[in-house]
């Protein structure tokens, strides 16, 4: 077919004891997004890799054709050099470097072997205005938001001359109003001929942007759906991925809400640079036994700051409030501390501070509780082995073994190993940061019955989300965060998408009880 940019055939990728793709057929016609979903260890990631040389020829089984001809990338620069852009879910940008340096890194505008910098900051301007950035091209990456910076990485790819932009998981991070624009750009690459590939779990912008579907289970094609021609509905996606129907999106839960359990009393707190930064400013939750609180904002509004202060003081400076556990004031000013108090957090960042990548399932599961599976500072490996084996179990963990590296586990099983070794340390309070980003809704809803779990053995969960439908989907009590304030606090039965959103969009502070 004359409009189809780029054809991938028969392609069949193995790792050791896996095979992550098997026989994968998929193409892409010119000027088209085309979507790529799956849940987590579909094979999504590891195609893309193919594709842009991450994994070189040689190392995979099958074709690929771009513009009509047979390419055999050896590596990630060779890709680029035809139009072919890779954009990761982990960004990767240098943070002290500034716009225009990131943007020509490896890329440079050069003359006689020096950087012109007129022309790379005239450059940068024109980039960052087709992308919709008014930003200096001097800014420091550091100094952008999360959703700035995934701009930035775009124009990155348009200073390559991109032909196909493939983007991985790119609205993860980003708040709704981010994620709007990011799409809208997408619309409009498409407009002038760019033909884009979207990976991502979040069906409604899927079903929003996309001309075609391809869908991805056990690392092989299933079917691929033309949105153009036919109305694709989300339930209709998640049949293709998960290979049954969801009724529910989340599990239903008897509710038997007890006293309060945990309460932080006028907390503040102070950013780590800049001092004179408040970041939490007079903070009141309460959390009871056996209710799942939602702490709901927009990116920036204090939401994780204010957990990883309460976490052990992880973050900020001059921190001040009270803490108390069970009605009685309780320190919580080290990690260690925190620990002790039956507080336990699982950062909304596992791969850079939720797991220990290198290392096995069964050590990251009992690295927060060593003292229980060790004898005079010594680690019994054996009750090691029995006690990991048991949360692999209980948590439905799929890894070949719990000596399987974290790292080659999918997105779903990594949070899995996160909470097993929270839960290894026998917590009262669990804060969760972003429990289900980045994973398919098979994962998701597997999480949510661990949640709904803990509660009915009356622990205390502290739910924070980015995904409204969540928030209210999971919890019993809201919270609505903006500039490091708690500006409204509603029961989930009460609460609509709409009143959360008021909340936080309008300027007054109001508390519902």
């Amino acid at each position: 077919m004359s409009d189809v940019i780029l054809e991938m055939r028969n392609i069949t990728k193995l790792f050791p004891g896996v095979k992550a793709l098997d026989n994968v057929s998929f193409s892409v016609r010119q000027g088209e997004i085309h979507a790529l979903v799956g849940e987590n260890g579909a094979g999504k990631s590891t195609l893309m890799k193919v594709l842009s040389g991450v994994y070189p020829y040689g190392t995979y089984d099958g074709e690929i054709y771009y513009q009509g001809k047979e390419c055999r990338f050896r590596d990630i620069t060779e890709s680029e050099k035809v139009g072919l852009v890779i954009i990761h879910q982990e960004l990767a940008l240098i943070p002290f470097l500034s716009v225009a340096e990131n943007l020509f890194l490896g890329n440079e505008r050069a003359k006689n072997g020096v950087i012109d910098w007129n022309e790379s900051i005239s450059e940068t301007a024109e980039l960052l205005e087709r992308v919709g950035l008014h930003e200096s091209p001097n800014t420091l990456i550091t100094n952008m938001g999360v959703g700035k910076q995934q701009l930035v990485e775009i124009a990155k790819a348009l200073a390559k001359e991109v032909k196909l932009l493939i983007l991985d998981e790119p609205t993860a991070s980003l708040n709704e109003t981010d994620s709007e624009k990011l799409l809208e750009l997408l619309l409009q690459f498409k407009e002038h001929g760019i033909s884009s590939i979207l990976i991502s779990h979040k069906l409604s912008e899927v079903n929003k942007v996309a001309d075609s579907i391809t869908i991805l289970r056990d690392g092989a094609t299933i079917e691929t759906l033309d949105c153009r021609n036919d109305h694709i509905t989300e339930d209709r996606i998640i049949r293709g991925m998960v290979g049954r129907d969801m009724t529910h999106r989340f599990p239903p839960r008897e509710k038997n809400i007890g006293e309060v359990i945990f309460e932080v009393r006028d907390w503040n707190v102070y950013h780590p640079l800049h001092e004179d930064r408040k970041v939490s400013t007079n903070v009141n939750i309460t959390v009871r036994k056996g209710e799942v609180v939602g702490l709901s904002g927009l990116m920036g509004s204090g939401r994780t700051e204010l957990a990883m202060s309460i976490f052990g003081h992880a973050y900020g400076t001059r921190i001040s409030g009270k803490a108390y556990r069970n009605g009685t004031e309780v320190d919580i000013s080290t990690i260690d501390k925190a620990i002790d108090a039956g507080i336990a957090y699982a950062t909304e960042d596992r791969k850079a501070y939720g797991l220990v990548l290198i290392q096995q399932v069964k050590n990251n599961i009992t690295l927060a509780n060593l003292e229980e599976i060790s004898t005079r500072q010594v680690i019994n490996e054996p009750q090691e082995m029995k006690v990991t084996s048991e949360y692999r179990d209980n948590l439905n963990i799929k890894c070949s073994s719990i000596q399987q590296l974290a790292v080659n586990l999918s997105g779903g099983n990594q949070q899995k190993v996160v909470l097993s070794k929270w839960l290894f340390a026998s917590p009262e309070i669990l804060i969760l940061d972003e429990p289900t980003r980045g994973i398919d809704v098979g994962a998701k809803y597997e999480i949510y019955t661990i949640i709904n779990r803990l509660v009915s053995e009356g622990k205390g969960i502290v739910v924070i989300s980015s995904e409204l439908p969540e928030i209210l989907g999971v919890c019993d009590r809201i919270y609505v965060m903006r500039d490091g304030k708690i500006v409204g606090e509603m029961p989930a039965s009460e609460a609509s998408q709409e009143k959360v959103m008021k909340y936080i969009m309008t300027q007054q502070e109001v508390v519902e009880q």
